[in-house]
């Protein structure tokens, strides 16, 4: 996404735009698909493995913090992922990538 959009990011940068500024850009649609992964997930997650384990003699019931603790650690991977790779477009010089292009 960020090689995609680096002609975008070098053009605000030119026009003023600071590091903290492009950073939000690029996290603010990585969250909503983080978002929207996790709300598709936990039912059919929920459904599947209930279906799965009520094969079993000795069941177990699937608590909501699982869900949430995995929800929360794809949320923290992926803000990981794209904050070290948004902070190293939002330092680099705008000049070399309007010029490649």
């Amino acid at each position: 996404m960020i090689e995609q959009r680096n002609r975008e990011i070098g053009i605000r940068k030119v026009i003023g735009a600071s590091a903290k500024d492009v950073l939000l850009l690029l996290t603010k649609d990585l969250i909503d698909l983080v978002l929207l992964a996790n709300l598709i997930a936990w039912p059919l997650g929920w459904l599947l493995m209930n279906n799965w384990l009520n094969d079993f003699a000795y069941r177990i019931r699937i608590g909501w913090l699982v869900f949430i603790a995995a929800g929360s650690a794809a949320f923290v991977i992926a803000m990981a992922t794209i904050s070290v790779q948004a902070i190293k477009a939002a330092l680099t010089n705008p000049i070399k990538s309007l010029r490649t292009e």
